[in-house]
């Protein structure tokens, strides 16, 4: 197993603990010592650090993907999987944004 596979499928069992901690709903915000007082770090620079690392996901598989079809590259094995933990990141953060709207409808239901 090359050092490429290696690490690709360090990365897809780091993303299925984290789609596990989502499920049971222990995600929790990591104190960002810079926020003047604040407890927790920004939301807000949550949701953008998670939406980059999963555009790098889609981009890296890509990139995987395109050599092995360029025949630039014969690792068919790192771009499968690199195309995988793609699509299961992208799948997990579809799951975080529609738990959030429904949160939000909610809320806005909510009679007051």
């Amino acid at each position: 197993m090359s050092n490429g596979a290696i690490v690709s499928s360090n990365m897809l069992m780091e993303t299925l603990s984290l789609q596990r901690e989502v499920a049971k709903g222990a995600i929790s915000i990591t104190p960002n010592p810079t926020d003047n007082g604040m407890a927790y770090g920004s939301f807000t620079a949550l949701m953008k650090s998670k939406v980059s690392a999963v555009n790098q996901d889609q981009n890296q598989s890509s990139m995987l993907m395109a050599a092995v079809d360029s025949g630039k590259s014969d690792d068919l094995v790192g771009a499968m999987v690199a195309s995988q933990k793609a699509s299961l990141s992208f799948a997990t953060m579809l799951q975080i944004r529609n738990r959030l709207v429904q949160a939000f409808d909610d809320v806005i239901k909510m009679p007051v």
